[in-house]
């Protein structure tokens, strides 16, 4: 274990022997830290909090501290964050609330730009990119390879579907399809994460399915949403589009992002 000597670390917390603890850094006692993570330096660490094996955290992350929710009334409640994340400059977590499951959980694989926010009761999935300043608002969802530009702004509740993209500055109010690609300062739907999918070495067909389901759905004029819908679960057979029919069919406290009008 190497423990800088200016750290300041509270009795009770679990550290892994091959972890690093950089100058400055302070840990509460309640908090665990998995093998191989590393703390460069002024890292704030505390509540409830269990850090995977081989995050690395860069200067001025402030993780656990009580969330911003003024319903909190210091009830023990949890953050936990997965394996190999890199979560960088005064980055922002906060454990979860006992109105939201008591927990704020971050998957595996993501990286957390300069000053990204993950308020409390999100659920962040794998592979997730949140780039400079971007900031997830108390229980929102965010589906697995899903990428949040810079300075965009996630609204309570929201879900981010698996491998969708939203554009920098955007403001997100309803939720987004899966592959959905999302932009604007009350952000509409701007069609399908074609790179996203294509990186994903998604077979030409499966995209070709997935393209015509998004046509249907959002393109094509009469009926409901959830009519348009039926059509298509009855005309495409991809993994793809199930996923998409199942997120729209999900329950949800929010409408979902469609094509502005006209578009």
């Amino acid at each position: 274990m190497s423990i800088h000597s200016t750290a300041v670390i509270e009795d009770g917390a679990q550290i892994a022997t091959s972890a690093q603890i950089g100058p400055y850094c302070v840990i509460g006692k309640d908090v665990v830290i998995g093998e191989r993570v590393t703390l460069h330096s002024h890292v704030n660490i505390s509540g409830h909090t269990q850090i995977g094996e081989g995050c690395e955290i860069f200067p001025f992350a402030s993780l656990g501290t009580a969330p911003q929710d003024l319903k909190f009334s210091g009830e023990v409640t949890r953050l936990e964050i997965g394996k190999n994340n890199k979560i960088r400059e005064h980055v922002t977590m906060n454990p979860g609330t006992q109105g939201g499951g008591s927990l704020t959980k971050v998957g595996d694989n993501c990286l957390f730009m300069m000053s990204a926010h993950v308020a409390h009761d999100c659920m962040v999935g794998d592979h997730v990119i949140l780039a400079n300043n971007a900031t997830l608002a108390g229980h929102v969802h965010v589906g697995d390879g899903a990428i949040i530009g810079g300075l965009a702004a996630i609204h309570q509740f929201v879900r981010i579907g698996r491998f969708a993209i939203i554009g920098g500055m955007s403001g997100v109010e309803k939720d987004v399809i899966p592959y959905g690609s999302v932009i604007g300062e009350r952000a509409h739907l701007a069609g399908l994460n074609l790179v996203g999918l294509k990186r994903r070495q998604i077979e030409r067909d499966n995209i070709h399915a997935l393209r015509n389901a998004y046509k249907a759905l959002f393109e094509a004029t009469g009926g409901t949403l959830a009519e348009r819908a039926a059509k298509v679960k009855s005309s495409y057979d991809s993994a793809e589009v199930t996923e998409l029919l199942a997120f729209l069919s999900d329950d949800s406290s929010r409408s979902f992002c469609t094509p502005k009008s006209g578009a």
